[in-house]
C-alpha cells in the first residue's frame, strides 16, 4: 500500500499562503503606472528636470506594441510617433519597471553633457530619453512573451533625442 505524502503542520499553511501571496503581489505591484512614473521622476528630479505625468493615450500605444512583440520578444523599436525605450529580460525572472529603468539609466555613465555625446562605442540614448526635459508624459507596458521572457516598453511625449539638442 502506498503511503500518503507528509502533511504540513496546520500552523504553517496560512504562513506559506501569505508568503506566496506577498511574493505574487509584490511582483505585480512593481509594474503599475505609478511605479514607472516614480522610477522616471526620481532620476529626472536628481537633475532638476520636471516630472513626467502618465498619459493614457501613450500607454495604450505602448500596450498595443508590447502585445504585438509578445510573440517574439524582439528588441525592435516601433518607429511610432513617440520617443521609446525598450527592454527585454530572459525567462526565469520577474522583470519589472525598476529593472528596465536600472538598465536604461546605467547608460548615464557614458553620456557627456559637455559634448552632448556618448562615449565611443557606447549607447546612452535610453538614458537621455528618460531625462529629456521637453518630454512631459509617459506611457509604459510590460508583457510576458511566448518564450517566457519579458518585454517592457516606455513611450514618451513629445519624443526626445533630437540631434544637436541637449536633453536638459
Amino acid at each position: 500500500m502506498a503511503s500518503s505524502p507528509p502533511q504540513l503542520p496546520s500552523i504553517l499553511c496560512p504562513i506559506i499562503l501569505s508568503v506566496l501571496l506577498l511574493l505574487h503581489t509584490s511582483t505585480d505591484a512593481q509594474n503599475t503606472p505609478q511605479d514607472f512614473l516614480d522610477a522616471h521622476n526620481s532620476v529626472r528630479s536628481d537633475l532638476g528636470v520636471g516630472p513626467l505625468s502618465w498619459n493614457d493615450t501613450v500607454a495604450a500605444y505602448a500596450t498595443g506594441y508590447a502585445n504585438w512583440r509578445a510573440g517574439d520578444c524582439s528588441l525592435i523599436h516601433s518607429r511610432g510617433p513617440y520617443g521609446e525605450n525598450i527592454f527585454w529580460g530572459s525567462s526565469g525572472w520577474e522583470w519589472n519597471a525598476s529593472d528596465a529603468m536600472s538598465y536604461w539609466v546605467a547608460e548615464q555613465q557614458y553620456y557627456d553633457y559637455g559634448s552632448n555625446s556618448c562615449a565611443r562605442r557606447q549607447v546612452c540614448g535610453h538614458y537621455t530619453q528618460v531625462v529629456w526635459a521637453k518630454s512631459v508624459s509617459l506611457g509604459c507596458a510590460r508583457v510576458v512573451c511566448n518564450d517566457g521572457g519579458v518585454f517592457i516598453t516606455c513611450n514618451y511625449y513629445p519624443r526626445g533625442n533630437i540631434i544637436g539638442k541637449r536633453p536638459y
